[in-house]
């Protein structure tokens, strides 16, 4: 964790789009973009091919922004097999790739994304992006919706994911 605070890689996982947004701070201060890209892969690839550009580009991002953790929206079912089996393997090559360099990896659900920016758990994609945009002090709402909610992931690890891992330290050593 750098004096700043805790940076942040959140990563909104998808096989065509893939949102990265780094995010640096702590809680009850005001954070601050790093960085904010949509990674993308051409439908007319293999999906192997596709994960290997996905994985590529996570690893450039990794290198380049030194995350301390990674979060990661976490895979929900969706009525599409086929849209829902890109994301889980998206998602995949992210967690795999935060573990090759040492990193820390969360999950966090859409509702709780959304509840973290928003304050309701059912906002929809232009209040998380506009949230994203007040939070973050941008002058726009960051394009495509992937980008901003891959910040809106950054912003709900930072703001919660410390605590989360503090009740989980003090459970395991509790259980000692």
């Amino acid at each position: 964790m750098s004096s700043v605070g805790l940076r942040v890689m959140g990563i909104d996982p998808g096989l065509t789009r893939c949102g990265v947004g780094v995010v640096e701070g702590s809680v009850g201060r005001p954070l601050r973009m790093v960085h904010v890209d949509v990674l993308r892969t051409p439908a007319d690839l293999d999906v192997a091919r596709r994960l290997l550009l996905l994985s590529e580009g996570l690893e450039a991002a990794i290198a380049a922004h030194r995350p301390d953790a990674v979060a990661i929206e976490r895979v929900f079912s969706q009525h599409n097999v086929r849209t829902v089996m890109g994301t889980a393997q998206a998602s995949g090559v992210a967690m795999a790739v935060a573990a090759r360099h040492g990193i820390g990896v969360h999950l966090h659900t859409p509702s709780e994304v959304k509840a973290a920016v928003t304050g309701s758990g059912r906002a929809d994609k232009a209040q998380v992006g506009q949230m994203v945009t007040r939070v973050l002090r941008l002058s726009e709402a960051p394009k495509p919706a992937d980008a901003a909610d891959a910040l809106a992931i950054a912003i709900t690890h930072v703001w919660r994911g410390g605590a989360q891992q503090r009740l989980a330290d003090a459970l395991a050593r509790a259980g000692r």
